[in-house]
């Protein structure tokens, strides 16, 4: 046991990551109007770029940069303040990598590209192995397993993969295996996406996580640069179907390894999913264990003071049931139910909060009583506001997800947009 821990160690020290980070995450709607996709709130006091960074940091990788393109301003100052407890005097980083035109004289235009206009910066690292990571997914992963398994398979390239219902596979880079996990096909976002064999009702979808021996990956984005003048210089949809006849390309199913079954893996980019992925964490034994202190999670921690619940008469107590409250929160004689409250939220006198997510900042007058919410950050709602209880009212004013979660944000309100957003 202790061979394999050094032997994956080694690895992992002779591996750089790069984060995918300038998404827009247009399914998202009004969330990333003024941010990326991997800056938005998650989990009370995170953001979403928070998880890729932490499974990094835990796997034992120490050089990391994220690429950043859209409307970053907020992602890079968290990664700023929240990322800068690396020591560079022993080699580790997290590095912002922004859109320079260092190669072409254009932005970004695909996951690729994106990746072949820092093929300078990667090659100063002299690094054996790059693991190319999505920046807005959540979930807890070894990345040094992943790294062994590609080094002892001899791939060239190595695609984690994991398994989704068949219904929802048209959203993903869609693959087949062969009994040794060879991927024999992959086929990104197909309308009608094979199923697993034997498995009808699964699919299994890439992650958008790739590990890449370093010169394979130049060899690669150089041929998709030079000799592809129809691709769109993206990974899913160009890199990977064009080597897989050519190159070893190896699937590694993202398992729990305790309980030998797919692991905790969500794509939060849709309101719905994120309001649902949120609200899981409150429960009894959820799937993502935030508490693991063999896990952590890091993030910017501003220094706020406990949360606090006011008032004890019987029809103004100051109460949250079931529910998630982060620090610098008031709940002053209202009362919070199954939702979660990120940091510095008020909730006045005889309101009713219930099944909601709160982005931090937010003040929730009196009287108000609210449902099925997901409250963006800096909002503030008037006393005697009821959201969720009339869905053709709540269209009037505000977005109604297909899953029936009211999204508000200030801008819906008439307000600006806090800064720091």
């Amino acid at each position: 046991m202790q061979t394999t821990k050094r032997y994956v160690s080694r690895l992992t020290r002779q591996t750089l990551a790069l984060v995918l980070a300038g998404g827009r995450g247009t399914r998202l709607h009004e969330l990333t109007k003024w941010r990326a996709k991997p800056a938005v709130p998650f989990g009370g006091k995170f953001r979403i770029i928070d998880f890729p960074l932490s499974n990094c940091i835990n796997s034992g990788i120490g050089q990391v940069g994220v690429i950043t393109q859209y409307k970053s301003h907020s992602l890079i100052r968290h990664i700023q303040r929240g990322w800068g407890f690396l020591r560079g005097e022993l080699d580790e980083f997290v590095e912002l990598l922004p859109a320079q035109q260092r190669i072409e004289t254009s932005w970004y235009e695909g996951t690729a590209d994106a990746v072949l206009q820092n093929l300078d910066i990667i090659r100063s690292h002299m690094s054996e192995y790059v693991l190319i990571l999505a920046g807005d997914h959540v979930y807890k992963m070894d990345y040094g397993t992943m790294l062994a398994a590609h080094v002892e398979s001899e791939a060239d390239i190595t695609v984690g993969c994991i398994e989704v219902p068949h219904d929802e596979a048209s959203a993903f880079g869609v693959m087949s295996v062969d009994d040794e996990l060879q991927i024999i096909e992959f086929s990104e976002k197909p309308s009608n996406p094979k199923p697993m064999p034997g498995v009808p009702g699964k699919a299994l979808a890439s992650m958008g996580i790739y590990v890449f021996s370093t010169q394979v990956l130049f060899d690669e984005l150089m041929r998709d640069h030079e000799l592809d003048e129809s691709s769109s210089h993206d990974f899913g949809k160009d890199i990977i179907p064009s080597v897989i006849n050519r190159l070893r390309v190896m699937a590694f199913p993202f398992r729990d390894p305790v309980q030998n079954k797919p692991a905790y893996w969500r794509d939060v980019g849709t309101v719905d999913a994120l309001w649902q992925a949120n609200l899981e964490l409150i429960g009894i034994s959820p799937e993502l264990n935030m508490y693991d202190s063999q896990w952590p999670i890091w993030t910017y921690q501003e220094q706020l003071p406990p949360a606090k619940f006011v008032f004890d008469d019987e029809t103004r107590r100051g109460t949250a049931v079931d529910s998630m409250v982060a620090g610098g929160c008031i709940v002053s004689g209202a009362l919070v139910r199954h939702s979660l409250l990120f940091s510095q939220v008020r909730v006045h006198s005889y309101s009713d909060v219930r099944d909601s997510v709160i982005f931090p900042d937010v003040e929730i007058g009196r009287h108000c009583h609210i449902q099925k919410a997901l409250i963006d950050r800096g909002c503030r709602i008037p006393d005697g506001t009821r959201i969720g209880f009339d869905e053709a009212e709540d269209r009037k004013r505000f977005r109604v997800s297909p899953q029936g979660v009211v999204l508000i944000t200030p801008e819906m309100l008439g307000q600006d947009y806090p800064h720091g957003l």
